[in-house]
């Protein structure tokens, strides 16, 4: 068997621009409707975006560590993002050719023209510059800079501009696109039958001439600056960490530049000299193309109202128990499971809500991570506080991209009278847990929902998760003791039936890793099946990569990165993995191991990663009741024999499809949603 030190491991970042490719793979997908090919358009973007502003953003970091440190600990930042970037290019190249020869084309033959700027220019000039008199005038911001090293640019994080050049070389224009405050997509013009949609930049290029008539204009570059996502903050001093928080996020507008992105045509002396009046490096030049921002395709208009265009609206499942029912009365007498989004998430806040007016209900606990900005969950919960219920709510304050948010509500539940707990400074809390107390017979009686997915009912609609509720005394005993942890009235809570992280989530599963690997090595039956949505942590990889060694069949689903590397001869020939990208991201956590033939389920919102594992608080739930069980466990199978939407994770990070084989086509999401719809009998 192999030293640990020699098995192998994909970098997670690199083979996070394979999960990318796999998006991908389906806006490049004609099968899809041209709606959702603008869409996977767009999650592209974005996520690329979140990327730079992340994970090369700390990378760039190592730069700063002092030279002779980084060679002793083999640190090459440079040389490796350079390496990203070949990538990233070449992934950026081929959403250019999946958009301008696939997807315009294919909207021009559906009526919705959408107009490159030489289209404009030449057809709907005068109506462009009407638009921009009515509609633009006041809101487009320019100013000249001088064209030297020495001269300061300040651009806005993920703000969009042009950059001009004129034939005195002195000075440059920099335009602002108020993408921000207006909609990008402008229908400029429309027939009977035909409409005409150009980009909001190409209609502020025609004005050019008019905001710099004392310059001759040679050309305008769209340009776009991304700056570091991190909120660098002491966290050791004295002082609320919300606040610090709160005060920290206006560094997101004016942080750290981590990726300077630039119209490919740019002449070379011209990204120079912005090159160094930002202050950047070579490293932090990415050219793209005539357009930025792909993410804005989120919102492109559909002026056609021509539903064939889009994947249709999810008619939403009825739960058979739960449905008009008193939850206490059914969750009582038995587990209940939800799924999203198949079904809705009107569960969860009718759940609270009832609690909210329940005569009998006494407190309601609940984490949040990240909180809807308006929502009938958080309208019920300040209802039980009206209703004299206790409320205890603790806030992640540092959930990325959703503090401001999230403080603003812990705030609001402060003022109504709420017990309200924000972050602790080294740690996330990133379960999905709410526990109810009711006084019924003189005791105290507790219901818990234990969840994958946030509480969050707009996520919930594009999300594939999963929810349980239950009464069970051991689940909620333990997760009494979660709250007393987020409390600060008890270090370690000793669960029993719960798998918390940090305390017993990495332990548990390395027992039963090493079980199932010393039953495959004493000639019994030993398998693992797991689903989750990256797969990094080193010291699981290696128990995986012996059990693989020992015989133990692993089936695993891994949507995003993974650094493990599957069938690789003599070291993990025995483990299979496929990814799933489809409508909805797929974001549910099971665990299932064979067990010598008594198997056990695990349900949560643990990934197998070493934060999950270390550095979060995180629930993941045994699942006793059989009928749940076997619920939980034919939707996984059911993904495991997707052929349709799953790709193969292989040691090239290719990204093949999975060969039907002849087989009939199993589409997972389409299966799983007709699954449910028989077991409820809807």
């Amino acid at each position: 068997m192999k030293d640990f030190n020699e098995y192998p491991y994909q970098h997670r970042d690199i083979n996070w621009l394979s999960f990318n490719d796999r998006v991908l793979q389906e806006a490049a997908d004609t099968s899809n409707p041209i709606y959702e090919r603008l869409k996977f358009i767009a999650i592209f973007s974005s996520n690329l975006d979140e990327y730079f502003r992340v994970r090369v953003s700390q990378l760039r970091q190592l730069k700063k560590v002092e030279k002779n440190l980084r060679k002793k600990l083999a640190l090459r930042p440079s040389k490796f993002v350079k390496q990203l970037l070949v990538k990233v290019h070449e992934q950026q190249h081929w959403l250019g050719e999946i958009f301008f020869e696939s997807i315009v084309p294919e909207l021009a033959q559906n009526h919705i023209h959408l107009l490159h700027h030489d289209q404009l220019k030449s057809r709907f000039k005068k109506k462009a510059k009407d638009y921009f008199e009515t509609h633009l005038n006041n809101i487009v911001d320019y100013e000249y800079v001088e064209a030297s090293k020495s001269s300061e640019i300040f651009l806005k994080n993920q703000h969009l501009y042009l950059l001009v050049t004129f034939e005195k070389q002195e000075k440059y224009g920099v335009v602002t696109i108020p993408s921000k405050k207006h909609d990008r997509f402008i229908e400029i013009d429309q027939t009977d039958e035909d409409h005409y949609i150009c980009f909001l930049d190409d209609i502020i290029k025609l004005k050019l001439p008019d905001l710099f008539p004392e310059e001759k204009i040679v050309d305008a570059y769209a340009v776009k600056l991304s700056r570091d996502a991190e909120l660098y903050m002491d966290i050791e001093l004295e002082g609320d960490l919300e606040d610090k928080i709160y005060k920290s996020l206006k560094q997101r507008t004016d942080g750290q530049p981590t990726r300077f992105l630039y119209d490919e045509r740019m002449p070379k002396d011209v990204i120079k000299n912005v090159r160094k009046s930002l202050g950047l490096g070579k490293i932090d030049m990415v050219s793209g193309g005539f357009y930025h921002n792909f993410d804005d395709f989120f919102g492109f208009p559909d002026p056609t109202r021509n539903q064939s265009l889009h994947a249709g609206e999810l008619r939403t499942l009825e739960h058979s128990q739960l449905y008009n029912k008193n939850f206490f009365d059914v969750i009582r007498e038995k587990d209940q499971l939800v799924h999203f989004p198949f079904m809705s998430f009107d569960y969860v806040q009718e759940f609270i809500d009832q609690s909210a007016q329940d005569e009998k209900v006494e407190e309601i606990k609940i984490s949040l991570y990240r909180v809807a900005d308006e929502s009938a969950l958080t309208d019920s919960l300040l209802t039980a506080l009206k209703n004299g219920k206790k409320v205890t709510v603790f806030v992640e304050a540092k959930a990325r991209f959703d503090e401001e948010n999230n403080i603003k509500w812990g705030r609001i539940f402060e003022e109504h009278g709420a017990t309200v707990i924000y972050s602790y400074p080294r740690i996330k809390v990133h379960s999905k847990v709410l526990l109810v107390y009711r006084k019924e017979n003189g005791k105290s009686k507790k219901y818990a929902y234990i969840g994958t997915g946030n509480f969050n009912a707009k996520t919930s609609k594009i999300y594939c998760d999963h929810g349980l509720f239950t009464a069970h005394k051991g689940i909620t005993k333990d997760l009494g003791r979660v709250f007393q942890v987020l409390q600060g009235d008890l270090i370690i809570p000793r669960a029993k039936d719960l798998l918390i992280s940090p305390f017993s989530t990495r332990s548990t599963f390395e027992d039963l890793i090493r079980k199932e690997t010393e039953n495959a090595s004493n000639g019994i039956d030993a398998r693992i099946t797991a689903k989750m949505n990256q797969l990094e942590d080193q010291g699981l990889i290696n128990l995986l990569y012996k059990a693989s060694q020992a015989g133990v069949k692993i089936r695993l689903i891994v949507r995003g990165f993974s650094c493990l590397v599957p069938g690789l001869k003599g070291i993990s020939e025995n483990i299979e993995m496929t990814s799933i990208v489809d409508r909805f991201l797929e974001h549910g956590r099971i665990y299932k191991f064979h067990n010598n033939g008594d198997p056990l389920i695990y349900m949560g919102s643990a990934d197998w990663m070493s934060r999950n594992l270390d550095r979060r608080i995180e629930v993941l739930t045994p699942i006793y009741d059989t009928d749940i069980f076997k619920e939980l466990d034919e939707i996984l199978d059911i993904q495991i024999q997707d052929n349709t939407k799953a790709r193969i994770h292989t040691p090239q990070e290719n990204n093949p499809f999975v060969d039907p084989k002849g087989n009939k086509p199993v589409r997972s999401q389409h299966a799983i949603y007709n699954y449910l719809k028989k077991k409820h009998n809807v």
